[in-house]
């Protein structure tokens, strides 16, 4: 699914990640997990392939596709998705106009037939009750005027549309009540299911906190210190981390 090897990133002068493995499989969730300025964005970032995000050194694949070389609508057309923590407003341009602009242009690179207009708004406004979306806001400039947390539900609502092969959520959580961490979570674990072509879908799930894993069950967490990775475990390590904190990897990273 998504392999990194030996990752390093600058941004400007100064290197983020600093020879950073991970591999998630097919079907898995793995959660990374770390303080500020440990390089969790950086991380997203580079492998969505975001201007500014310098790969230095090291590969990234996803199916066995290099990602090093594609532009970010060629990534996205081979099936990555990205939640940003801090989701972008678009001022004179309609949700449902972008939505489904995106999901076209990506049909297309990869040689599916494009959703018609009707079709597309059925299926938008199932997803939309899902995550809590009137119609009123499906109408609205994309973005423009929402809430903190209405921003985050329209990326969910973005991810159930788009149903990527692999997920990035950049602190997702951050912000939301408890409703909507249960939302995230419902979205997830729709597309993880087993009918819905879970077993040959991944996500990456970049978080501060435990809460959001209570809703999201990882497969494997990852702590990130100083653009490394200094330890992975089960599940239990959220906790771990919940209890003692970060500071006990200090002596790890430097």
């Amino acid at each position: 699914m998504l392999k990194i090897e030996n990752l390093h990133v600058t941004v400007g002068e100064s290197e983020i990640i600093k020879g950073l493995s991970l591999e998630v499989p097919a079907g898995e969730v793995h959660a990374v997990m770390g303080p500020n300025g440990s390089g969790k964005s950086t991380l997203a970032y580079a492998v969505a392939g975001r201007s500014g995000y310098e790969v230095t050194k090291g590969d990234i694949t996803l199916n066995s596709k290099a990602l090093n070389e594609m532009s970010p609508d060629e990534r996205a057309a081979a099936g990555l998705f990205l939640s940003f923590q801090s989701p972008m407003e678009i001022p004179g341009v309609a949700v449902m106009n972008f939505i489904r602009t995106a999901l076209n242009a990506q049909r297309k690179q990869r040689g599916e037939k494009e959703i018609s207009a009707a079709e597309f708004l059925r299926f938008a406004r199932a997803k939309a009750k899902v995550v809590g979306l009137s119609d009123t806001k499906l109408k609205r400039p994309f973005n423009v005027g929402f809430s903190g947390g209405e921003k985050k539900r329209m990326e969910m609502l973005q991810m159930a549309i788009m149903a990527p092969a692999f997920a990035i959520m950049d602190e997702t959580d951050s912000g939301l009540d408890i409703d909507a961490l249960k939302m995230v979570g419902d979205v997830v674990n729709d597309l993880r299911a087993p009918e819905n072509g879970g077993a040959s879908r991944g996500f990456l799930v970049i978080t501060h906190y435990q809460r959001l894993l209570d809703h999201i069950k990882p497969d494997r967490i990852h702590v990130l210190a100083d653009g490394r990775i200094v330890k992975s475990g089960g599940p239990e390590l959220a906790a771990e981390l919940e209890t003692h904190g970060y500071d006990q990897f200090a002596g790890e990273a430097a």
